[in-house]
């Protein structure tokens, strides 16, 4: 079953990137209007026409086998039986313990002073205490940049 899932991934993501080169050659619909005029599309590999027609088809044809291989694997990664619950998460619950708290001393919580900070290591530099703000400044009179008083 494994084998066969990672052939049809493998299917699918060959499609996909066959597909993307074949839309990025192809012409817009705005091309085919220049050809019909004599244009330089006109003169391609394929003729004016027999490029929409072969680019197209292959493209339609490798569309649906991608739709097939995602058809596939859908069915085939839902029809798998679970063990445990239904979703992936579930089943991450069942399979992990969950973790255990970790044990602390019965009442060192509450015997911790609620504005008490950590001293500091021996041999630490102290941490500088923070500045005060400063007082603000008393106008100056008649000095430059100042709104004259009149």
């Amino acid at each position: 079953m494994n084998v066969f899932m990672n052939l049809l991934v493998g299917i699918q993501m060959l499609s996909a990137l066959a597909m993307i080169g074949l839309i990025l050659i192809q012409h817009g619909k705005g091309a085919d209007m220049g050809a019909a005029f004599g244009s330089g599309s006109a003169g391609s590999l394929f003729g004016a026409s027999g490029s929409a027609n072969f680019l197209s088809r292959t493209t339609a044809v490798l569309a649906a086998v991608f739709f097939i291989c995602t058809l596939g694997l859908a069915y085939l990664s839902h029809s798998r039986p679970t063990t445990g619950g239904a979703s992936l998460l579930e089943r991450a619950a069942t399979q992990a313990p969950a973790p255990a708290a970790p044990a602390t001393p019965a009442g060192s919580a509450s015997e911790i002073p609620a504005g008490a900070a950590p001293a500091p290591a021996a041999g630490a530099p102290a941490a500088p205490a923070p500045a005060a703000p400063a007082a603000p400044a008393a106008p100056a009179t008649g000095g430059a940049g100042q709104i004259p008083n009149k």
